[in-house]
C-alpha cells in the first residue's frame, strides 16, 4: 500500500473521533489551547526577515537601502521558528494534522494589520508530490481558515508551481537559483490592480521563494503586496 494512503484517508477521521490535546501543554480539548495561543502572541514581536531585528512592518529601511536585492513589501510574521510554533507547522505539514490549520490561521490573523475591503490571499504553491504524499496543501488550508476569520478576504490562486525542486537542506545560492524558476502566473489569473494581495507562506529561511513569487506578482500587475509568514528561521 502506498505510504500516502495513510495521510489522505485517516487524518480527517482521527480529527473527528480522537480527543484533541494541546500541542503546547497537553490539555485535553483543543489542538492549541487559548492559553498557549496567548503565550505565542504575547511573546510575539514583528521582525525584519533580513536582519531579524524588531520592526513594526517587517521592513527595515537600512536593510532595504543596503540590500542588493529588490526591496521587500510590508512583511508580517507570527514569530521566530522555535519550540511550539515550529511544532505546529511541522505537525500540519508532515503529520497531516488538518485541525492545526485553524489555530495557525488565528495566529496569523492576529499578526496582520487592518486592510481595505478588497483583499486577496495568495497561498504560495506547494510541490504537487508533497500534496499527494501528505494528503493536503498546508498553505491553502491556512488561507481558507484565514478567509473565514476575515470574510472580506478572498483566495486567489494566482501562482502555479513550475518545478518540484526541494529547498530543504540546500544553501542560499541554490535556493535562489531554484526559486527563480519555481513559479509562474496562472493562465486563468485575473489581476485587480486596486486590490491588496497577501502572499502567504509558512517559513522564511532565505526568502528566495517569497522574493521570486513577489516579483512574479508585480510583473503581472499587482501593485499592493503584503507578505504573511508563519515563522522566521534564524538559519539562512
Amino acid at each position: 500500500m502506498p505510504n500516502y494512503v495513510k495521510n489522505t484517508t485517516y487524518p480527517g477521521l482521527f480529527d473527528l473521533l480522537a480527543p484533541h490535546s494541546c500541542r503546547g501543554c497537553g490539555h485535553i480539548g483543543n489542538v492549541l489551547c487559548d492559553r498557549c495561543k496567548k503565550y505565542i502572541l504575547n511573546t510575539r514581536t514583528n521582525l525584519c526577515p533580513i536582519c531579524k531585528n524588531p520592526n513594526p512592518t517587517g521592513v527595515c529601511q537600512a536593510c532595504t537601502k543596503n540590500s542588493a536585492i529588490e526591496p521587500l513589501p510590508s512583511t508580517f510574521i507570527i514569530n521566530e521558528r522555535t519550540d511550539l510554533l515550529d511544532d505546529l507547522i511541522h505537525a500540519l505539514k508532515y503529520q497531516s494534522i488538518r485541525s492545526l490549520a485553524k489555530p495557525l490561521a488565528e495566529l496569523m490573523n492576529a499578526a496582520l494589520p487592518s486592510f481595505g475591503s478588497l483583499v486577496y490571499i495568495v497561498p504560495l504553491p506547494t510541490i504537487s508530490r508533497h500534496i499527494r504524499a501528505r494528503g493536503l496543501d498546508h498553505t491553502l488550508l491556512i488561507a481558507k481558515q484565514l478567509a473565514k476569520l476575515r470574510p472580506y478576504f478572498k483566495i486567489a490562486k494566482l501562482l502555479t508551481r513550475q518545478n518540484n525542486t526541494v529547498q530543504v537542506g540546500t544553501d542560499a545560492k541554490t535556493r535562489i537559483a531554484q526559486a527563480n524558476s519555481a513559479y509562474s502566473i496562472s493562465t486563468h489569473a485575473i489581476i485587480n490592480p486596486s486590490a491588496t494581495y497577501i502572499l502567504l507562506d509558512d517559513v522564511w529561511t532565505t526568502g528566495a521563494s517569497l522574493r521570486s513569487a513577489t516579483k512574479k506578482l508585480q510583473q503581472a500587475g499587482v501593485n499592493d503586496i503584503t507578505l504573511a509568514i508563519l515563522a522566521l528561521s534564524r538559519i539562512n
